[in-house]
């Protein structure tokens, strides 16, 4: 049984759909990320899941049970949010409390379970302090121990790591995925960042503008991408793009004489190779990124972008021969973007 399934949901405000149908489904301990640009409809799908928003149609189902017109407050799920919402006058005890305390727990039960609680998430010592007195990672782990302390049939995160800065976002990144496997729950993390995505899911749902573009493992959607766009979104650098000619089993990029279908070749930056015996071109531009360089070059009619060691990399307006193999392209549609099967 699915911990959370969502059966042709729409959500509409006013002429703009939000949502345009969702099939989806996330199963019991999984950890489902939810990727996709801003407007996607990321988290809309979240907040139709919790309550915060009727859908316009479809239904909604968490543990089994068909949720749909079930207030928020008795759906069994704890939200995570990206602004932390923690109350400013209550210590972090009280802010994980306040939850059960609304809902009349006992005290003595309240204090096991929040000091449990703090335990898995490591905020044991904050425990006596304000939000005003907490960095921004330490008042995520308070906001997650919240989320914890409710024992949920699910979790929703929004966005919850964007507001860090890039060494405490990796941290806590690890430690939610650590967390998660730890004790067992279900969560639905939203999230415009790939490699959030890509590192912390066991599926990934890629989203455009309220679509469900791709379900998938990690793997499956970064090496078997379903469409041009989610091929385009996941992966840094993103894949590059040549036009092509298919005509039955051959394959040509444009500006050969070949006649056939239009098609768009993909290859992803690291299966680039610079030298041997492919087309020349100029280097536009040199990306040194530490271990490694993104170069740029001007072939096959546009710009191409290699990914190479960084004591390899050529100097911006040297000429160099850009090699593509074609065991490593992906092939889609020109005018749907649809991936079409295709082996050299």
């Amino acid at each position: 049984m699915a911990a959370v399934a969502w059966s042709g949901v729409r959500k509409d405000y006013g002429d703009v759909a939000a949502l345009r149908g969702i099939d989806l489904e996330a199963g019991e301990g999984e950890l489902l990320a939810v990727l996709g640009p801003s407007g996607s409809g990321k988290t809309t799908l979240l907040r139709v899941t919790a309550g915060l928003e009727p859908a316009t149609e479809g239904s909604v189902a968490i543990g089994g049970r068909d949720v749909t017109l079930v207030p928020p407050g008795r759906r069994n799920v704890a939200m995570v949010f990206q602004s932390y919402a923690l109350f400013p006058h209550l210590d972090a005890a009280e802010n994980i409390a306040f939850g059960l305390e609304a809902r009349e727990v006992p005290r003595a039960e309240r204090r096991v379970r929040v000091a449990e609680a703090a335990r898995l998430v490591g905020c044991e010592p904050l425990l006596a302090r304000r939000p005003a007195e907490l960095s921004g990672g330490e008042r995520q782990r308070i906001a997650l121990a919240r989320a914890l302390v409710r024992d949920p049939d699910v979790f929703l995160l929004d966005e919850p790591l964007s507001n860090l800065d890039a060494q405490l976002r990796a941290q806590m990144r690890a430690e939610l995925k650590e967390l998660q496997r730890r004790v067992g729950a279900t969560m639905v993390y939203v999230t415009h960042d790939q490699v959030e995505a890509l590192t912390l899911g066991d599926r990934v749902a890629v989203l455009r503008g309220g679509e469900l573009h791709q379900v998938g493992t990690p793997d499956d959607v970064f090496r078997r991408p379903a469409d041009r766009f989610v091929a385009g979104f996941v992966g840094t650098p993103a894949m590059n793009f040549l036009p092509a000619r298919l005509d039955r089993s051959a394959l040509r990029l444009e500006g050969s004489e070949a006649d056939g279908r239009a098609v768009e070749v993909g290859i992803r930056p690291d299966r680039v190779r610079l030298g041997g015996d492919g087309a020349v071109g100029p280097v536009r531009l040199v990306e040194p990124a530490g271990s490694e360089a993104f170069v740029h070059v001007a072939a096959f009619g546009t710009t191409v972008v290699a990914r190479v060691p960084s004591a390899e990399r050529p100097n911006a307006g040297d000429t160099v021969r850009v090699g593509l193999d074609p065991h490593d392209f992906h092939v889609f549609e020109a005018d749907t973007g649809k991936r079409l099967e295709w082996k050299p």
